[in-house]
């Protein structure tokens, strides 16, 4: 037995408001529902993306154990191949840098840049970790 996939990851920033613009308007993720203070939630294709402001989730509210980290978080989110010159267009007119446009010798591409929290956030392509096996010889060859 084993997880199906990951239902949801979590991202700490300070500044909501700024976190809302962001996600939202340049990376046009669909807000699910926010607690003001508190967090957002955000729908990721069949993911949740939860931004909490850490000194509101470090403290245990009910049930929920607290939760936050410190220092920048990292998080990828996938993007197909065709796509990649648009999104770092609309990165760029958006005014967010791109930290480094990565092509991975084993194929796929990552766009690196940071959010107003200053989390690491990756636009990459699913290629990047296709499955792969090792043939008796050593090659690499992608999985069926």
């Amino acid at each position: 037995m084993k997880p199906d996939r990951i239902l949801e990851t979590c991202l700490y920033v300070d500044d909501l408001a700024a976190a809302e613009e962001f996600y939202a308007g340049v990376l046009g993720l669909e807000l699910h529902s926010q607690e003001p203070g508190r967090h957002l939630f955000f729908y990721c294709g069949e993911s949740m993306l939860l931004l909490f402001n850490p000194a509101v989730s470090s403290e245990t509210q009910g049930e929920i154990p607290a939760h936050g980290a410190k220092g920048a978080g990292h998080l990828a989110l996938a993007v197909e191949e065709p796509t990649m010159p648009d999104w770092k267009k609309r990165l760029e007119q958006a005014g967010v840098a791109i930290e480094v446009d990565y092509s991975w010798s084993r194929g796929g591409r990552s766009l690196y840049f940071r959010d107003p929290a200053g989390n690491s956030l990756e636009l990459a392509t699913p290629r990047i970790w296709s499955r792969r096996f090792t043939t008796g010889a050593g090659n690499e060859t992608p999985s069926p």
